[in-house]
């Protein structure tokens, strides 16, 4: 008798722009075609995506090497970092290694997290800096925001009234936040620089250097309530700078890409700031996503992970998950993710990606 074996479903779900969707039905997807990568924040959603980013820069853009911009904040800027650092298998493990095997007190201080992190960084970067600033493919360019006013303060009280302020300001309107913070782009000093057409936050540039890159991608990443503001960035204005999330938390910016912006995501949507999750009617700019093709887990996928979902902030906290627990679930996410990154590398080949299209 032969055994009937059922396929698994999908594990992708692939959303496209209008423009990008013209192009992969009219030529199909190559590595020629694609100038930007959108790194999102989100924690440690990111080593859920493991497989998926290898297989885009160990086997598919290889195919076709050129110079390409990174963009990436919070976590997303730093899975980029150790990709460039270490390349693109060796690279995505070792961040994932060194971020599910973090241990935070129990009750930890902000001054406690932020130490922890900044240790995991250094060991994350390592003696790789330069591989980071002069990569002859890679532009990396890292997301952070400049708080403005009380928001500066690390301190309970003007913290928690700036982020009252905040939410109030964003539920009237997203541009209202601009009375906080702004948004700051740092990267190496190269003829490609990345520029974001003019919007409602005040954008400031900065050059990425040997002594500021861990400062830098520290602020990409520092979460207001939970890590301190960075201070003292070397070569920077003097300020307190905060995590990239709250201004561009999924990237909803003008890539001025002239081919097809490859965005490996969390989620099948592109939510522009991190307060604006609460409001669905908050959505990305067609416009600025009409070049990319968003490559993201289907929801089928997720649902047989070990906890129904990707690895999140919260389970360093969620009652009754050990830390023990936490790294076997999350080393089965890890794992699991290969297929995603089995199933883009098949779709590629055999060219189907326009038989997956959906809207973005």
């Amino acid at each position: 008798m032969f055994q009937i074996l059922q396929k698994q479903p999908a594990a992708l779900d692939i959303r496209a722009g209008s423009t990008a969707t013209r192009l992969i039905q009219q030529n199909g997807l190559y590595a020629e075609q694609i100038d930007v990568i959108p790194g999102a924040a989100g924690g440690p959603k990111g080593l859920g995506l493991q497989g998926l980013d290898r297989a885009i820069f160990a086997n598919f853009l290889p195919q076709s090497p050129k110079r390409r911009t990174l963009i990436g904040s919070s976590i997303g800027s730093w899975r980029f970092a150790s990709i460039l650092a270490w390349g693109a298998e060796k690279g995505t493990e070792r961040l994932a290694e060194l971020y599910t095997h973090l241990d935070f007190p129990q009750k930890a201080k902000r001054n406690e997290i932020s130490q922890i992190c900044a240790e995991m960084l250094q060991n994350l970067l390592a003696d790789r800096a330069d591989k980071l600033l002069t990569d002859p493919d890679y532009h990396l360019t890292i997301i952070s925001a400049k708080a403005r006013h009380l928001f500066q303060s690390d301190h309970n009280l003007a913290l928690l009234t700036s982020i009252a302020g905040i939410v109030g300001s964003n539920a009237i309107a997203r541009k209202h936040c601009q009375y906080f913070m702004q948004r700051v782009i740092s990267q190496p000093l190269h003829e490609q620089q990345f520029r974001v057409t003019p919007d409602d936050f005040e954008t400031h540039y900065q050059t990425l250097n040997h002594e500021n890159l861990q400062a830098w991608l520290m602020a990409s990443a520092s979460i207001p309530g939970v890590m301190n503001a960075v201070r003292h960035i070397p070569h920077a204005p003097t300020g307190s700078y905060r995590d990239g999330g709250l201004i561009d938390y999924h990237l909803d910016l003008d890539f001025h890409s002239k081919g097809i912006v490859l965005y490996p995501h969390f989620v099948n949507q592109i939510v522009p700031g991190w307060f604006d999750k609460m409001w669905k009617s908050r959505q990305s700019n067609p416009n600025n996503q009409a070049r990319t093709l968003l490559i993201s887990p289907s929801a089928e996928y997720l649902k047989r992970l070990p906890l129904g979902r990707l690895p999140d902030r919260k389970d360093f906290t969620l009652k009754g998950m050990t830390r023990q627990k936490r790294i076997q679930l999350w080393q089965q996410c890890i794992a699991e993710s290969q297929r995603m990154g089995d199933e883009f590398l098949e779709l590629q080949q055999q060219q189907k990606f326009a038989e997956r299209l959906q809207v973005l």
